[in-house]
């Protein structure tokens, strides 16, 4: 007799699995678009730099001079009390907001728009930072940091800099607790076990017995303790070397 899997488990949505999103402070995005940004500048002011759970880098607190207060990552360099500028006119600063198709070439960016007016989407972990290439009719062509080119819409807001904590990965962790209480902040599975190590009872495709193995596919319509691995996959998964004709 076998006992409810761990995906099962998580899908109930309990505590155990759920990530303490309470303890956040708030989430990173620009403000909202106004007619002052897109044509002038407002200046503000950095009150605080906050650490928030979860998150590779810290972030800052912006207080505008319009009375707006927003949250965004901190680029390096940038320290309490420092003025910082919104808008199109804005001065090519660390820590400043501007759209991407006034900011130069070879400037590194960070914390990109998508759209216009999203609030921020890419190249927003810590160390992270993309580059202005050229800008052309068709938007502002922008290397990311997986070295791939992509075209951007020249009014997406970017910040100056490179975001923070570049050297957060080359320290280990040493001990199980410290990454437990990471991937527990973060919300994901920890520690994750290979099936195959599992025991019979607790997986499908548990067993000591390495003999004849269990297909991994499975049907769209298995029940709930069997639907794991390849979910109605159209092929099994396994490579085909292809020959040279």
């Amino acid at each position: 007799m076998g006992k409810r899997i761990r995906v099962q488990r998580r899908g109930r949505g309990t505590s155990v699995f759920r990530a303490s999103s309470h303890k956040r402070v708030a989430p990173v995005q620009y403000p909202s678009y106004s007619v002052k940004q897109q044509e002038g500048v407002i200046n503000g002011e950095v009150k605080k730099i906050l650490h928030d759970p979860g998150r590779g880098s810290p972030m800052i607190e912006v207080k505008l001079e319009n009375g707006d207060t927003y949250y965004s990552v901190v680029p390096e360099g940038v320290y309490e009390g420092q003025p910082t500028q919104v808008g199109s006119e804005a001065a090519v600063d660390i820590g400043n907001v501007l759209p991407i198709g006034k900011v130069p070439e070879g400037t590194m960016v960070c914390n990109i728009e998508l759209s216009p007016g999203d609030g921020g989407k890419m190249v927003r972990a810590s160390g992270a930072y993309a580059t202005v290439v050229s800008h052309s009719v068709n938007g502002t062509i922008v290397k990311l940091p997986s070295k791939r080119t992509r075209y951007i819409n020249d009014l997406c807001r970017v910040t100056v800099g490179v975001i923070s904590g570049a050297g957060r990965i080359e320290k280990p962790f040493l001990k199980a607790g410290n990454k437990f209480h990471l991937m527990k902040a973060k919300g994901h599975l920890y520690p994750r076990t290979s099936a195959r190590a599992m025991i019979a009872a607790c997986h499908p495709f548990g067993s000591g017995r390495k003999g004849g193995r269990k297909c991994t596919t499975v049907s769209r319509n298995a029940p709930p303790g069997r639907k794991v691995g390849l979910i109605a996959a159209r092929s099994p998964g396994n490579r085909v070397k292809r020959r040279r004709v």
